[in-house]
């Protein structure tokens, strides 16, 4: 088996599991729908189609909680594009200066391909809303040597700048995990959450296990700012 890490950091980022309504809420954490999908999305696999999207769904999954950020609630109006009623207050809820290391296990050929099309991927990529574009580049590497939670306890920790300083002074820091398991013997929860169907006609999902476990790592490790305007001249800044 192999992992894949990808770099979850945003302004803004909204990972629900359940909407009632009106109500669109967010977990604390990256779903492991979302990041199915998101990966779904840089293959270029359609909504409907189930056969490809069953091998990403199997892929095993864990993520790391590097910033947790902040939680958000904003409130949209919006009038019907046919009879220009205004509709329902919708509530809204979204994590803000978050940044999170996701992981997925599974086959060494699958996860290469997986790493190629985060690359150059066929849709542009989105943080759980397709109003929550990524701050930085969303592939972190691939490790075909290890395992879900060696690959999460390897990756340098993603925090900002700014969360940083929180920590100065600290040679290490503990960083909260949830990773998905088959051992029921341990002390675990579930979230419905495993993708099963993305068709927009029948969209379902199953239960999912899940434990929560911490990491410690350097904070010495703590990578360098990503700045996306060094792209450019510096005589076009």
């Amino acid at each position: 088996m192999s992992t894949l890490t990808l770099l979850l950091a945003g302004p803004l980022q909204s990972w629900g599991a359940a909407a009632r309504f009106s109500r669109r809420t967010t977990e604390p954490a990256p779903t492991k729908s979302a990041v199915v999908g998101l990966l779904a999305s840089a293959q270029g696999i359609q909504r409907g189609d189930d056969d490809r999207l069953r091998p990403l769904s199997a892929l095993r999954f864990g993520v790391r909680i590097d910033q947790p950020g902040t939680r958000l609630r904003d409130f949209q109006t919006a009038i019907h594009w046919e009879t220009e009623k205004s509709m329902p207050l919708s509530e809204r809820f979204y994590l803000a200066d978050a940044v999170f290391v996701a992981a997925v296990e599974g086959p060494p050929a699958l996860l290469t391909d997986l790493h190629t099309a985060l690359r150059t991927p066929a849709y542009p990529p989105f943080l759980g809303r397709r109003s929550c574009p990524p701050a930085r580049p969303l592939e972190l590497g691939l490790h075909p040597d290890k395992d879900l939670l060696q690959a999460l306890r390897h990756e340098p920790w993603q925090a900002s700048p700014h969360h940083t300083k929180k920590h100065t002074g600290k040679t290490a820091v503990k960083l909260p995990v949830l990773y998905e398991t088959t051992d029921h013997t341990t002390d675990t929860d579930t979230l419905r959450d495993q993708p099963v169907s993305f068709a927009a006609e029948h969209r379902r999902h199953a239960l999912r296990t899940i434990v929560r476990t911490d990491v410690e790592l350097p904070t010495a490790a703590t990578p360098p700012r990503h700045d996306p305007f060094d792209a450019l001249p510096e005589e076009s800044r």
